[in-house]
């Protein structure tokens, strides 16, 4: 399957205090990262920058958001609207343990579904998710309504979810799915690193 890998690096960071994108990782920072992993899955992939233009020095297309506050439903719209024809794979710059092999999983599972979303023991992880194109006139629809919410659209798909017991040979889900939102998440997530 072809699909577009899209680093999702448009939020305000108001927990963190700076710009998470930016936030030292290895040899890189936690975009670098991500943009990395996603190389791993696909030969096109795009950076999610929010509602301004950043990170054009990545080497990467950035692309904004054309509807303002709307969060990241606004990306997953304009990450879809960019790539006729093609699924996503798109990944939160704040998710730095999610290894590639899962993301491998999730575009391999993905023929026949409109998402496939991880539903960790916290919940969906609906940033660490493929896709098509299929969710795109739904996504319009909801967004319309003025409705935000990165589920508000599920009912009109076919969602694949990826479970616990399917997720548990990457890893221990609390792990896999940290988020890195403040400055302690950011610390303890990586320590797990090491």
């Amino acid at each position: 399957m072809s699909l577009v890998g899209f680093a999702v690096a448009g939020g305000r960071s108001q927990r963190m205090g700076r710009d998470k994108a930016l936030l030292p990782w290895g040899e890189t920072d936690l975009l670098g990262h991500a943009l990395a992993r996603l190389r791993a899955i696909s030969d096109d992939v795009r950076i999610l920058c929010g509602p301004e233009p950043r990170y054009a020095d990545r080497g990467f297309p950035v692309l904004p958001d054309r509807i303002e506050d709307a969060g990241p439903i606004a990306g997953l719209l304009a990450g879809l609207e960019s790539a006729p024809g093609r699924p996503g794979l798109f990944l939160a710059v704040d998710l730095p343990l999610v290894p590639t092999s899962l993301l491998l999983h999730l575009a391999s599972v993905a023929p026949g579904f409109d998402a496939v979303v991880p539903f960790s023991p916290r919940g969906t992880e609906p940033l660490c998710a493929v896709y098509g194109q299929g969710c795109l006139a739904p996504i319009r629809r909801r967004v319309a309504a003025g409705e935000r919410a990165m589920t508000s659209f599920w009912p009109d798909v076919r969602v694949r979810e990826v479970g616990p017991d399917e997720l548990a040979s990457f890893g221990e889900g609390a792990t896999v799915f940290q988020n890195v939102n403040t400055p302690p998440e950011y610390a303890s997530a990586d320590a797990r690193r090491h």
